[in-house]
């Protein structure tokens, strides 16, 4: 058996030879992930946060020979820093550096995916917490924002010079959409500038978008003529 082949066998080659590196110098650019681990017993904390930055990253479970189609220095997440928590046994905060292109731009989903995705069932760990992520500036200026921000929320609604004053519906579950539509109204009608859907409120049974939409738009149209005043509802669109 040649050399290179023993290399290729399930479990012979550790994370830590390729993804502990405390060596590395973080860029400015990287994202930095500074987990709580606890390994199983007999796994050695280097082991275990290179396991951490290489699940989350380009390693898988063993040595693929696809490993040599790409640069795997380039996109590989680091583990370059471990440390001892103070006062815990076999606990250790294990830093991880991730360079920006593992990640789609401006998007959280695949962001959080990544880093926290499958290896908190990862074996050879018996715990592990994220306690903090830094997100550096040329990552964050991916993301697009809100397309507004509060002053054309002001001019849309005409209100000025004073905080705008709004609540969310509830129950925030468990309305009809004639019964939630009602309760906007109220709301409105009684001097609110706009109500809002809780983030849980989608598409479920007991109340379709569509329906919410159409008796939301009923309440605030009846709210405004009774007003004089533009009224606003803020309708949760997400998927």
């Amino acid at each position: 058996e040649t050399k290179a082949g023993v290399g290729f066998k399930a479990g012979v080659k550790e994370y830590k030879l390729t993804y502990y590196t405390p060596d590395y110098e973080p860029h400015d650019h990287d994202i930095l992930a500074a987990f709580r681990v606890t390994p199983q017993p007999g796994v050695p904390p280097e082991e275990a946060g290179a396991a951490v930055a290489a699940e989350s990253s380009t390693g898988t479970w063993t040595t693929v020979w696809t490993d040599g189609l790409t640069s795997l220095d380039r996109y590989k997440g680091r583990c370059y820093h471990i440390e001892p928590v103070p006062g815990e046994e076999n606990q250790f905060i294990a830093y991880v550096a991730y360079p920006l292109d593992l990640f789609e731009e401006g998007s959280v989903t695949n962001m959080f995916t990544s880093i926290v995705g499958n290896v908190f069932g990862f074996k050879a760990l018996r715990a592990l917490r994220l306690e903090d992520l830094r997100i550096p500036p040329a990552y964050t200026k991916t993301f697009q924002g809100p397309p507004h921000g509060i002053q054309v929320e002001r001019d849309k609604l005409n209100k000025y010079g004073r905080p705008l004053l709004g609540c969310t519906i509830k129950p925030k579950l468990g309305l009809s959409a004639k019964n939630y539509g009602r309760a906007v109204y109220e709301c409105l009608r009684g001097g609110l500038d706009f109500t809002k859907d809780d983030e849980n409120v989608n598409s479920q049974p007991f109340m379709r978008w569509r329906d919410r939409f159409l008796f939301c738009a009923e309440a605030l149209f009846k709210a405004q003529s009774e007003t004089g005043e533009i009224k606003g509802h803020y309708l949760n669109a997400t998927a």
